[in-house]
């Protein structure tokens, strides 16, 4: 039995080698003469999983390590009887963390006060019902639109996108990218609908880079027509568009997903998946252990007129998560998109932290965040 695997993902060697040949590779260096005897595949988002490089392989199953599958052609592995999967949910947690530190860094740049705003969130899948949590305990007036899960569920809280463009004063995006359908998501965001959204409005992606049509966003960056950008997706990835990167208030190499915990998550869950398909017994795989934080310990009694519930709150996500340094280390090398992904340091998310904190208000901000807190 013949598995490939995409090296760069994370605490996955050793897991198959006693019942397989396992070859690692670059997931962009994946090509037909490799997969060709293969069994499975094991990938990310950099491995195009269609007919040209699996045509003629004896490839079963394909399995990617990530919430997207935009990579995958379902459609053409379904009618030749390749079974795929993917990780859905596996990085919620850590995305919802990104956000969370970008709200609290447009805050402190933009002089906002976050009780007062409303966020509106588009897609409310396991990524956007965290977000969405998030920024209610940080007292925010959310909004949501989802048509799928509307039509679902016919939930009356769920509102029309243009709806939500017009009343939001933040926008953050958490669609799967489609191509066609009722429910495209090509270009949700466009020359059109950005002129519908307030002045001072600030949008931030972190689904696809497709999602938002990236030329009309830089053009209304530029023009003042719209307050900022969170971006940690883009058209053409690998290439960012550099006046765009210059104009974002935040802009990132596709790492909002990439904290410690939401890697181990996609593992085990493509391990455990492609081990069932294969008849390998890894039902109860998981990796033998996660690096612990540095400081996992967070101390908020700190008594200053300052110290206000969400500036304390503020300080434990820094703690756990400086965005300005992934902001910082993308815009001096903008063309290192790939390695500034693949060498990323070791993130974990919040709830491998423990925090002290007296406050009640405060207490209940961080642990409506996912915090730990210290009952002693």
């Amino acid at each position: 039995m013949k598995i490939v695997i995409d090296g760069n993902i994370p605490f996955i060697r050793g897991a198959f080698e006693p019942w397989a040949d396992v070859v690692y590779a670059p997931g962009s260096a994946i090509d037909s003469n490799m997969v060709a005897d293969a069994d499975a595949l094991i990938v990310r988002t950099r491995t195009k999983c269609d007919s040209q490089l699996l045509r003629g392989s004896r490839v079963r199953i394909v399995a990617s390590a990530t919430i997207g599958y935009d990579h995958i052609d379902t459609v053409w592995l379904g009618s030749v009887g390749i079974k795929w999967t993917n990780a859905p949910g596996c990085n919620s947690g850590s995305v919802m963390q990104y956000v969370t530190a970008s709200l609290f860094h447009l805050a402190q740049h933009h002089s906002l006060d976050l009780r007062s705003l409303t966020i509106g969130v588009v897609g409310v899948g396991n990524v956007g019902s965290k977000v969405a949590h998030a920024a209610r305990a940080l007292g925010m007036t959310v909004l949501r639109n989802d048509p799928p899960r509307k039509r679902r569920e016919g939930l009356k809280e769920f509102i029309p996108l243009d709806t939500l463009l017009e009343k939001s004063d933040i926008v953050t995006l958490h669609v799967p990218l489609t191509t066609e359908g009722h429910d495209k998501t090509h270009y949700l965001i466009n020359r059109e609908n950005l002129q519908a959204l307030k002045r001072d409005c600030i949008v931030i992606n972190t689904s696809r880079g497709e999602v938002v049509d990236n030329i009309a966003l830089r053009k209304a960056l530029a023009a003042g027509t719209l307050g900022g950008a969170v971006l940690d997706v883009w058209e053409g990835e690998p290439v960012a568009d550099k006046r765009l990167i210059k104009l974002a208030d935040i802009a990132t190499p596709h790492i909002a997903g990439y904290s410690v915990d939401g890697k181990a998550n996609g593992t085990v869950t493509v391990v455990r998946e492609t081990a069932s398909h294969l008849g390998i017994p890894l039902a109860g795989w998981e990796p033998d252990s996660l690096p612990m934080p540095d400081q996992p310990v967070i101390g908020l009694d700190l008594h200053s007129p300052m110290n206000t519930p969400l500036n304390l709150a503020a300080m434990a996500v820094r703690h756990t998560y400086p965005i300005a340094e992934d902001d910082r280390l993308f815009r001096a090398e903008p063309d290192r998109f790939e390695h500034l992904r693949d060498n990323y340091r070791q993130r974990r998310e919040f709830s491998s932290f423990l925090v002290n904190v007296k406050d009640a208000e405060t207490r209940t901000i961080v642990q409506g965040l996912g915090f730990k807190i210290n009952n002693d």
